[in-house]
């Protein structure tokens, strides 16, 4: 029962569910319900689709999520970065609007759930490490600014495309001359109320006597009252017939669960915008989780995780979606709502099927302007200014990796930004590592510890070199390594013993054991004796596999101390 509960964590806290926890998770549906429903119109536009496809993406992978995921609080549907990450993959496969497209968009949640239940099963979590934080950052950073971008066309009423930053703007400015007053008038009062909403509507409702949860809830159902207003307005002053772009009608009912259809071609096309969404959705998803189970000391097992993505994105494919992961705002929506476990999912589902039923034929009114508006105040909130100072003061390594995503990612597309991004940063890491920082060290006087010689007042002997190398050794910092000790052998003539100090080695590989050997045996016929000091155990063990420690002409201490108290004693 365990072992079946470590893969279905619903039996974990379902068994110990109890007419209190049922209530806070109504709770939580019901206002997460109210905020989800504009937002899943809104995304699906994001992603080329039809709104009521966002609104399929948001009912059964949340059922899938409560059953296989081991967050108690994380909401799981349609995202604006993964929305716009579909777009891209499937802009240059098939037209919007198309069956082809929508065929697309269903396969591609397909393959990235198949993606992250293999990863999980094989416990292939560490995958997503790949991906920097740095570069995860900056992607987010400026897939925000491409998705506002993007939007400005629905707020000026204009036709205009491109998945860069400069088709963008090209399109944007080659159309500007026939903006659509109504559409500009409208878009411009819903973006200023939700920025009010935002900003500042909470304070003002706290100051007139509400309670802060109460005015916390109010403010999220803020996108939902610019739905209902603009829908009236555009009732009211028949917006449609003067040229506002309006969502239409929308099919009622549930689509049929079905597979999609598979084309070996289609699937080759979608396969690395497949792995890119699925270990972006990954991160961004596991994130979040974490950070709200941290404040309830709960866990988050990551491979689990992985299952549990994985399962709702099958079951946004079979159910007509797109794909989906977990989202941060309305995360934090369930968590500030008083949801205690992913039950909390399941009645969110029910309450998107029952709109997607009965109140659809409402939304028929609903202008594309509210929706474009709707993204851009949620996206904004993504680009971190702050973020990109702070990597910029502390590394420009990062910084760089971080720069080239963002550049990429805005002037080059997408897939191309975080395949730059990550490319760039495992270059610059092989680049770091492959010239580790070695200290030459001395004792402080009066103690047992060793420091460096440039940064400290130390005690040092011309007969002994102390090196300590602050990498693990592989194959690609090996040469470096035999080329320091080289130069500092060679400056001093009265050399007799080195000493590498391995404290901050993890690993010596293959080829690092090779150069060791080379060393031993140059320091050898140089009348130079070679010893290692405090040698992790895990290296030792391997060490001790060998032949080297045989071949070594000096010795293996424990401590750096000992080793230059031996060379003391047999002067």
């Amino acid at each position: 029962m365990n072992r079946l509960a470590d893969y279905l964590p619903i039996l974990h806290w379902g068994r110990h569910y109890s007419r209190a926890t049922l209530t806070n998770d109504m709770v939580a549906a019901i206002i997460v319900t109210i905020m989800l429903i504009p937002q899943s119109l809104a995304y699906a536009m994001l992603a080329g689709l039809p709104g009521e496809i966002g609104l399929y993406a948001s009912i059964l992978p949340l059922v899938a999520y409560a059953v296989f995921g081991t967050s108690r609080t994380l909401a799981v549907g349609p995202v604006a970065v993964v929305s716009l990450m579909t777009a891209s993959a499937i802009g240059e496969i098939a037209a919007q609007g198309t069956p082809a497209y929508l065929a697309a968009a269903m396969l591609l949640a397909f393959l990235s759930g198949a993606m992250l239940i293999a990863m999980g099963l094989f416990r292939l979590g560490f995958v997503a490490n790949f991906l920097s934080h740095p570069v995860i950052s900056g992607f987010i950073t400026a897939s925000g600014l491409l998705i506002a971008a993007g939007q400005l066309k629905y707020l000026l009423g204009i036709p205009a495309s491109g998945h860069t930053l400069p088709q963008i703007v090209i399109g944007i400015v080659e159309n500007i001359g026939s903006v659509n007053l109504p559409t500009l008038i409208l878009g411009a009062s819903v973006l200023a109320f939700l920025y009010f909403v935002r900003l500042r509507l909470k304070r003002v409702l706290v100051a007139v006597g509400l309670s802060p949860r109460t005015a916390d809830i109010t403010t999220k159902a803020g996108p939902v009252a610019a739905v209902a207003a603009t829908i009236l307005a555009v009732t009211m002053l028949d917006l449609g017939t003067q040229g506002v772009a309006l969502v239409g009608a929308i099919p009622q009912g549930l689509p049929v669960p079905a597979l999609p259809a598979f084309d070996f071609e289609l699937i080759r096309m979608l396969a690395v915008p497949a792995l890119l969404i699925s270990l972006i959705g990954f991160v961004e998803s596991v994130s979040v989780a974490q950070t709200l189970a941290a404040k309830r000391r709960q866990r988050i097992i990551p491979d689990q995780e992985l299952i549990g993505l994985g399962a709702a994105n099958i079951a946004s494919a079979i159910s007509s979606g797109y794909p989906v992961t977990g989202g941060f705002a309305r995360s934090v929506v369930n968590f500030d709502a008083g949801a205690e476990t992913p039950a909390a999912g399941i009645y969110t589902a029910i309450g998107i099927a029952l709109a997607t039923l009965f109140l659809t034929p409402l939304l028929a009114n609903l202008p594309q302007a509210t929706l474009a508006a709707t993204i851009i105040v949620a996206v904004l909130s993504l680009v971190n200014v702050a973020l990109i100072q702070r990597v910029w003061t502390y590394s420009k390594v990062d910084f760089s990796a971080m720069a080239a995503t963002i550049l990429g990612t805005l002037f080059l597309g997408v897939e191309i930004g975080v395949v730059m991004g990550v490319a760039l940063s495992l270059l610059l890491h092989l680049h770091r590592t492959s010239r580790p920082h070695m200290a030459v060290v001395g004792q402080v006087p009066g103690t047992e510890h060793f420091r460096n010689v440039d940064r400290h007042e130390v005690e040092t002997s011309p007969q002994i070199l102390s090196l300590r190398v602050d990498e693990s050794l592989y194959f690609a910092n090996t040469r470096y390594l035999e080329d320091r000790i080289s130069a500092l052998v060679a400056e001093r003539p009265e050399l007799k013993h080195v000493i590498l100090m391995c404290s901050a080695v993890n690993m010596i590989d293959a080829s690092a054991l090779e150069s060791l050997e080379e060393i031993n045996h140059r320091l050898k016929d140089a009348g130079i004796t070679l010893h290692l000091s405090e040698v992790k155990g895990p290296v030792m063990d391997r060490l001790n596999r060998t032949d080297f420690l045989a071949e070594l002409t000096g010795n293996v201490f424990l401590s750096q101390y000992e080793a230059v108290k031996s060379m003391d004693r047999s002067r």
